[in-house]
């Protein structure tokens, strides 16, 4: 934290007050008020048209598909709706920006009051309050990188691209809450269909207010806006700095200016980049071009009805089905392993053991070779993983030989049934054959029995695995060790 003091010192003395706003790319194919693509990694103002350049005479349109996903997120965020809600244009100049101002929405946003629970900090259970979620435009993108003599270049691709922005309230107590918000607010929309949300690539971003007050205080300090936060661990990299650096120009009898301040994330600090704004510095007005949005109850209706299973109740689902908190976080932090993992259970397999070796044995496996479960290079699909935890469930095959049969089953693409049969792994369960070899294990190896009958009963796993050696482990394990039981008596 660059030398500012110490969280646990901090905590004592200040507490920390946190607000995040989210801005979110919604999953559309066009641009907010224009038909112009809204593909990422286009050449420079190769996707713009009169609307998104602000030339004269040109009027927007209101993208359909992009007010149905804000509805999307605003409900997942059980928001309270608002039907009419109505554009406003936000008024500054800056080279990204085309027309002067940007439309958003200030006075009459579609959504208001929602909320989020997470697990926070130490796993207990958060909450945080919605202020406001309303749709906007994006503006273009300076860029200093590979410009001649120090220019900056405008590219305005992503002028006009479909944006909500969500605010919350300053509920948030620390860094890692505020990143472990972010997160379960990604996860949420990611379940919604409502963006891609991906930080590396802009479609979620997200900038911070932070303030500190004395311990047991309800008053707020001086507000400080944190940007150019591009990763999860960089929200909480800047939050710890800022959070200490406040901490210590209080401790200093130092006031804590009102600004905006950039995160540099090769530094490790935030530096000043300019005072804060105010509502009224933008002079917001409504948009004259563009009346309220109309949406009418059937379409919000409509709307909540079409909201897939969210996190929360997956959760909630998988839980109950005996699996552990953790084991269930883990499903669902991967819509894909999570929708994997259903396909399991329609297709009869058992909820812990199949999560088991969905979890632990397949996805360590697509892990080491860089592959996704929905990546067309996995071969093995939900039923098949399914079949083979039915076969180990039976007895048909052991856990051992079941890794075996996982390896051939990725190589191939072949049903388990098939792997089985075809390389001869089936369990041996016969008690005749299982007796036979437990005592010619016991014949070869008196050592081990004099062992045992002196009281080292972990001689009896010495004979057992001797015997699952000597049958290629194809041998019932537990028929194995009460054969070696039985036979020694």
């Amino acid at each position: 934290m660059g030398g500012v003091g110490a969280p646990a010192e901090t905590a004592r003395r200040w507490q920390t007050v946190i607000g995040l706003e989210v801005h979110v790319e919604l999953a559309t194919r066009s641009k907010m008020f224009c038909r112009c693509s809204t593909a990422f990694g286009a050449p420079p103002n190769t996707q713009v048209c009169p609307v998104c350049l602000a030339l004269p005479g040109s009027l927007p349109v209101p993208n359909r598909r992009a007010i149905e996903l804000a509805l999307r997120a605003a409900l997942a965020l059980r928001c309270e709706i608002d039907p009419d809600c109505r554009w406003d244009r936000k008024n500054y100049h800056y080279p990204d920006l085309p027309k002067g101002y940007q439309i958003t929405q200030y006075a009459r946003p579609l959504g208001r009051g929602g909320e989020l629970t997470f697990a926070g900090a130490g796993g207990a259970s958060r909450t945080v309050r919605i202020r406001r979620l309303h749709m906007e435009e994006d503006t273009g993108k300076s860029t200093h990188e590979g410009m001649p003599g120090g220019a900056t270049g405008v590219d305005l691709n992503r002028a006009g691209v479909p944006l909500i922005e969500i605010v919350s309230e300053p509920d948030l107590r620390g860094p890692e809450d505020a990143r472990l918000y972010l997160q379960a607010l990604r996860l949420l929309l990611l379940y919604a269909g409502v963006s891609d949300v991906r930080m590396e690539e802009g479609s979620l971003r997200c900038d911070a207010n932070v303030s500190l007050r004395p311990a047991g205080s309800s008053e707020l300090g001086a507000l400080v806006e944190i940007k150019n936060m591009n990763s999860f661990r960089s929200v909480q990299r800047a939050l710890e700095y800022e959070e200490g650096r406040q901490a210590a120009a209080l401790d200093a009898g130092e006031r804590i200016a009102r600004e905006t301040r950039h995160w540099d994330e090769r530094r490790g600090i935030t530096f000043p980049s300019r005072s804060k704004e105010e509502a009224h510095d933008y002079r917001y007005f409504p948009e004259p071009d563009l009346g309220a949005v109309g949406l009418a109850p059937a379409f919000i209706e409509d709307t909540r009805r079409s909201l897939p299973e969210l996190p929360a109740d997956r959760q909630a689902r998988y839980e109950a089905l005996g699996l552990p908190g953790y084991d269930a976080g883990v499903l669902v932090a991967d819509p894909a392993l999570a929708a994997y993992f259903d396909r399991m259970l329609r297709a009869g397999a058992a909820a812990r053991e199949g999560a088991a070796l969905l979890s632990v044995e397949l996805l360590g496996r697509l892990n080491a070779a860089g592959i996704g479960v929905d990546s067309p290079e996995c071969r093995v699909h939900p039923e098949q993983l399914a079949a083979l935890q039915g076969l180990i469930a039976s007895g048909s095959i052991s856990g051992k030989i079941a890794k075996d049969v996982l390896d051939e089953m990725l190589a191939t693409g072949s049903d388990p049934s098939v792997v089985v049969q075809r390389k001869g792994l089936q369990q041996i369960s016969d008690q005749g054959a299982i007796g036979e070899a437990a005592r010619a294990a016991i014949a070869a190896n008196p050592q081990s029995v004099a062992d045992y009958r002196a009281g080292k009963k972990q001689a009896a796993d010495f004979l057992v695995g001797q015997v699952m050696k000597a049958t290629r482990g194809k041998a019932n394990p537990g028929l194995v060790r009460e054969a070696i039981a039985r036979e020694l008596g």
